[in-house]
């Protein structure tokens, strides 16, 4: 087994806002390049990661049990939730379409929360994973959350353009800001887990096991 070389065991830390590397020893002191705090870790990530989830956690349930639009004709019209929306565009014969909306503004959000969930208790209960895997699933999250904003965008271009006073209006509902809120805190979640975790974890498993199996000192 080969033994990782990281950077904390070579006496380094890496600025998180230049990327410039310093002595582990200026930690308590800025980065001599940007003049940020310099960090071995992100600061208290487990606790604001899960501080975000359980917010996202509380956020995601009336997102998708309230309204997130009314479109009224002729001053009639009915609310409809993300689900109810989502059916109604089959119905129209629009499945591309409820195919995005199902993806981008059910299937995206939850498969977010429960991806960082995992990530968050692999750390805290430190799991025997790979951590290469585990780091790919890391920015897999961080990069699908840019998309999650898709329906936000929709209903905000659809109020802009669909307001005929009392012919046809489109109105958001309470469930907007909920998805919202629920989208840039997992943004905010997924920014303020510090991947390397999974990593420290590998090597701590790494020297309990040489300490356990001298052996294995030579594979």
């Amino acid at each position: 087994m080969k033994r990782l070389a990281g950077a904390l065991r070579q006496g380094l830390v890496r600025c998180h806002d230049c990327g410039a590397l310093a002595k582990r020893e200026a930690a308590s002191r800025p980065c001599p390049v940007c003049g940020s705090p310099l960090h071995a870790r992100i600061p208290n990530s487990l606790q604001r990661t899960m501080a975000f989830l359980l917010a996202g956690y509380a956020l995601y349930v009336p997102a998708n049990l309230f309204p997130i639009m009314t479109v009224t004709r002729f001053g009639a019209g009915e609310p409809h939730t993300i689900l109810g929306g989502i059916l109604a565009l089959v119905d129209g014969g629009m499945l591309p379409i409820a195919i995005l909306v199902f993806i981008a503004s059910i299937l995206v959000p939850l498969l977010k929360l429960l991806g960082l969930t995992l990530l968050w208790l692999c750390v805290f209960y430190r799991w025997q994973v790979n951590a290469r895997r585990w780091t790919l699933i890391y920015r897999m999250i961080a990069f699908v959350g840019r998309w999650s904003m898709l329906d936000i965008f929709m209903i905000s271009i659809l109020i802009s353009l669909v307001d005929l006073g009392g012919v046809a209006q489109v109105l958001a509902g309470p469930a907007a800001t909920a998805f919202a809120s629920v989208v840039v805190i997992t943004l905010f979640a997924a920014k303020s887990f510090d991947p390397r975790l999974i990593w420290d974890h590998q090597t701590h498993d790494e020297r309990r096991i040489r300490l356990r199996n001298p052996r294995r000192l030579a594979e």
